[in-house]
């Protein structure tokens, strides 16, 4: 089939997803909804305290420091939470049989593949914009400058598309569109052993090597060099690493799953 093909019949796939989105709301708001809860929550009930123990800021933070820590974090929460709704819509699709209808059509198979992913990937990029407008509502305020936002942006992207297409492989997988939901739960508690909310220095020893050796640290940290207008570093390769690791594996694993498991 030739590439042309593939192209359109992704485009209508997208737009189901699309239509999907529209039509069901709920599913959004509750993934949206919380890590808005996350960051009210951290900011005003911890934000006092643990803002006194950021490092590189005289006679220690306050809750508006801790809020600038903790925003990149909480956007890749609201990724991975994007993410773990596209387990359950894909879970669906395989257990209500519209997978198998698919099968029997003249269509691009990577298309079924491609519509959810990218229309993951439009739905991660409304929710960023809700949550980062809701962080500044609460006084968040950053010195980068439009080259580190554009960064910013292609980075969450990435992750997005990194992180979609292992929570498609997930909903492929899973028996049941319950057990999709619970499967990628991981995906949001990482971020909680990473530095997402505390510095990895102030974190005993066993688990600070975890914390910055699983994918979320270099991500979230080069998200905040990134809008605060800071180095990357190195965590900036390493965080495109991880994406296209976590990309690759997802895509081949979602792939041999939709073209050899049957459909329930």
């Amino acid at each position: 089939m030739s590439t042309t093909y593939t192209v359109r019949d992704s485009a209508t796939m997208l737009r189901r997803n699309l239509l999907h989105i529209r039509r069901y709301p709920s599913l959004s708001i509750m993934l949206v909804a919380q890590p808005i809860v996350f960051l009210l929550v951290f900011v005003y009930v911890f934000g006092g305290t643990l803002g006194a123990g950021l490092p590189g800021q005289e006679g220690g933070g306050d809750r508006g420091d801790y809020l600038v820590f903790i925003t990149p974090g909480i956007l890749i929460m609201t990724v991975a939470s994007v993410a773990l709704g596209t387990a359950i819509s894909t879970a669906t699709d395989m257990t209500t049989g519209i997978i198998a209808r698919f099968r029997t059509m003249d269509i691009a198979r990577v298309s079924v593949l491609t519509g959810h992913v990218l229309g993951a990937v439009i739905r991660t990029g409304f929710a960023v914009v809700i949550v980062t407008a809701f962080a500044f509502l609460l006084g968040f305020r950053s010195d980068a400058g439009p080259l580190g936002w554009l960064g910013a942006i292609g980075l969450l992207i990435l992750i997005a598309f990194s992180l979609t297409w292992l929570t498609v492989g997930m909903g492929l997988a899973a028996d049941s569109v319950e057990t999709a939901s619970n499967t990628p739960l991981f995906l949001v508690i990482l971020p909680f052993i990473s530095s997402a909310f505390v510095p990895t220095d102030a974190m005993p020893a066993g688990l600070r090597q975890f914390a910055e050796h699983q994918p979320f640290t270099p991500m979230i940290d080069t998200l905040r060099a990134l809008v605060t207008g800071a180095a990357t570093d190195s965590d900036l390769w390493l965080a495109i690493g991880w994406c296209a690791l976590i990309a690759l594996l997802g895509y081949l694993w979602s792939r041999r799953l939709f073209l050899r498991v049957p459909a329930r």
